[in-house]
């Protein structure tokens, strides 16, 4: 059974200092809905440069550890893309292990396949109750937890977008590696801790690292000052909690 609703897209308008008014449309989506715990909502608003990124979000406690997925693009979380390039010539639907997509999630999830890594696949996919469309612009995701929260947390988001490069990552860099070039810059990692006992206050996600160019281990770089156009996708991610 899918737990998740779809609803209708949502109008933002803020005032900026200059008193300028912006009007931002925001998709909107629940996830989890059928769970008794905590509502995270995550709004996430597009920047300049964003194009189609695949999205996880996870919840991890205090340190950092993982506990539960939130959200995850279905294409990554089933296994499945929609559009995968076949041997015919013909983009058809089928099954492909995209391991530089969204490698620091995926380890953290620490799920092991028939194959051996930590992707998820159409045998061991990630339930549909955490899974969808990657949204095309800004959205508000709700996500209620499978258990109530109680005390601090962090709150975690991966994105990766292909075709990124810039003039650190470029597409002679790994040659040999087929996976760097599904990638180009890599995966980011954005955090944020809250305190659940907190109710509304906005919390704001940074960046705090770039996933394994690759995604052959589940390693978290910190060094930022080769990442460029990859750190515009997003222009501000918050965070609410509600009881």
């Amino acid at each position: 059974m899918k737990t998740k609703i779809i609803l209708a897209a949502l109008l933002i308008i803020t005032t900026g200092i200059s008193g300028k008014t912006k009007k931002t449309l925001f998709s909107e989506e629940n996830y989890g809905i059928n769970n008794t715990g905590t509502t995270v909502t995550i709004q996430f608003e597009q920047g300049k440069e964003h194009n189609h990124p695949l999205f996880a979000i996870w919840l991890a406690d205090e340190k950092g550890n993982y506990i539960q997925t939130l959200y995850v693009s279905e294409t990554i979380g089933k296994g499945v893309f929609k559009r995968a390039s076949r041997k015919t010539g013909q983009w058809l639907a089928g099954e492909i292990q995209r391991p530089a997509a969204l490698p620091y999630w995926a380890h953290q999830r620490n799920v092991k396949n028939e194959y051996g890594n930590y992707l998820p696949t159409p045998k061991q996919p990630v339930i549909d109750a955490y899974t969808g469309a990657t949204p095309l612009a800004s959205f508000i995701l709700h996500a209620k937890t499978e258990k109530p929260l109680n005390g601090k947390y962090k709150i975690m988001l991966e994105l990766n977008q292909t075709w990124d490069w810039n003039e650190f990552w470029t597409n002679d860099m790994y040659p040999t590696e087929k996976e760097y070039r599904t990638s180009c810059q890599p995966a980011l990692v954005y955090s944020v801790d809250i305190d659940s006992n907190i109710s509304e206050n906005e919390y704001f996600m940074k960046p705090i690292g770039h996933s394994h160019y690759s995604g052959a281990d589940g390693s978290l770089n910190p060094d930022l000052s080769t990442i460029t156009t990859a750190l515009q996708i997003a222009k501000k991610i918050i965070v609410k909690i509600s009881k």
